[in-house]
C-alpha cells in the first residue's frame, strides 16, 4: 500500500507554510484610510511577496485574488460598505498607481483635492503583482483605469533587494501602501510601523530563504 502524500503544515492565520510563516514579522497598524488589495493568482504562493504581510497589519484592509475580474464584483469590491459608518458615509476609491503617457481614450484623473483631506472616507486600490501583471491587471479591467490615481511624492528608493525592480519607482507593495498611507495620513505615527515590518521581513528572508523559497514552491494540498 502506497503512503499517503506528504502534507506540509500551514501556518491558519498567513496561510504560508511554517518555513515562510509571515507572523513575526506582523505589526499591527491604526489607520482610517481603508485599504483594498487586488492580488494577481499567480502572488499566492509568492514567498517574497509583501501583499500578505500588509493586510496582516491593517485592520482596515481586505483582499481580493484575480487579473480580470467581473465587472458587478470588482462594482462591487471597489464601492461595498465594510462597516455602518461606510453605509452612511460611502468610501470613495482611488487607485495608487504611478502617472502613464497621456492617453485620449483614457485620460488620468488625480483624486480631488477635498477627497484628500478626508481620509475617514477613502479607499485606497492597489495591484499587487509585479510590473508586467499589474498594468496588465490595471488595462484588462475598464472599472480600475476610471479610478482616480494617486501618484506617490518622492518617495525614498526601495529596499527590498531580494525581489528585483526594473525601474527607480518600482516598490514592493508593503512598501507603497506605507508611502502613500503617509500622505494620506500625514499625523499618524502608527504608519511608521509598516516600516518596522518590512525590516522584520527583510531579515526573515535573508536568514530563511531557501527554505521559505521551497516551501512556497511546494504549498500545501487545500
Amino acid at each position: 500500500m502506497a503512503a499517503p502524500p506528504f502534507r506540509r503544515s500551514t501556518c491558519a492565520r498567513c496561510m504560508r507554510p511554517g518555513a515562510a510563516c509571515l507572523c513575526a514579522a506582523v505589526r499591527p497598524v491604526s489607520h482610517r484610510v481603508q485599504v483594498l488589495i487586488l492580488m494577481h493568482p499567480l502572488e499566492l504562493h509568492q514567498a517574497k511577496g509583501t501583499a500578505r504581510l500588509l493586510h496582516l497589519c491593517l485592520q482596515h484592509s481586505r483582499v481580493v485574488v484575480g487579473e480580470t475580474f467581473d465587472p458587478d464584483a470588482l462594482a462591487q469590491a471597489l464601492a461595498a460598505p465594510w462597516s455602518d459608518a461606510d453605509r452612511l458615509a460611502p468610501r470613495r476609491a482611488v487607485l495608487l498607481y504611478p502617472p502613464s503617457p497621456p492617453d485620449p481614450q483614457h485620460p488620468m484623473q488625480a483624486p480631488p483635492p477635498h477627497w484628500l483631506d478626508a481620509p475617514d472616507l477613502l479607499r485606497l486600490v492597489l495591484l499587487d503583482g509585479t510590473w508586467r501583471k499589474s498594468r496588465r491587471m490595471l488595462w484588462g479591467n475598464p472599472l480600475l483605469q476610471a479610478l482616480p490615481r494617486l501618484a506617490l511624492h518622492a518617495p525614498p528608493a526601495s529596499r527590498y533587494a531580494i525581489r528585483k525592480a526594473h525601474a527607480p519607482h518600482q516598490r514592493s507593495t508593503l512598501e507603497a501602501a506605507q508611502q502613500a498611507l503617509l500622505q494620506l495620513e500625514p499625523s499618524n505615527p502608527d504608519i511608521a510601523a509598516l516600516g518596522a515590518a518590512m525590516e522584520a521581513f527583510i531579515a526573515q528572508q535573508r536568514v530563511h530563504w531557501p527554505a521559505a523559497r521551497s516551501a512556497m514552491l511546494d504549498p500545501p494540498d487545500p
